[in-house]
């Protein structure tokens, strides 16, 4: 159990610091109150773990100290709901209801639609 902690602790690590510069390096890109950095990793979150997820579905090649680095780990530290929340709040706050509504409906629809997507690609290269 503990190597399965230890190697969650270190994927979530790994996606944490993933996290922290692709948003910061995605958000510098625009000057906008839309938080697209986030909005780009949480979508790009959900499609790697659709993949890794259609993947470990047909293999058993992958150990579970890996799985859990790649999904947990890794995407746990990736993705951020509380992020998330925080910047709808600020959004309210500053009255940009519009982009308010679109980062909710567009983060909960097309990261749905992105994990779906990730399993289908694997579905069809495997």
């Amino acid at each position: 159990m503990l190597k399965i902690a230890l190697a969650a602790g270190a994927g979530g690590f790994a996606g944490t610091v993933a996290r922290f510069l692709a948003s910061r390096y995605l958000q510098g890109l625009i000057s906008s109150s839309f938080p697209l950095g986030t909005f780009l990793v949480n979508l790009a979150g959900c499609f790697l773990i659709g993949l890794l997820y259609g993947i470990f579905a047909r293999t058993d090649a992958v150990s579970p100290e890996w799985k859990v680095f790649l999904t947990a780990g890794f995407c746990g530290g990736l993705t951020t709901f509380s992020t998330f929340t925080a910047e709808n709040i600020a959004l309210l706050k500053d009255g940009s209801f519009f982009h308010f509504a679109l980062y909710t409906g567009l983060s909960v629809f097309l990261g749905l639609l992105a994990t779906f997507l990730g399993q289908a690609v694997v579905t069809k290269i495997l």
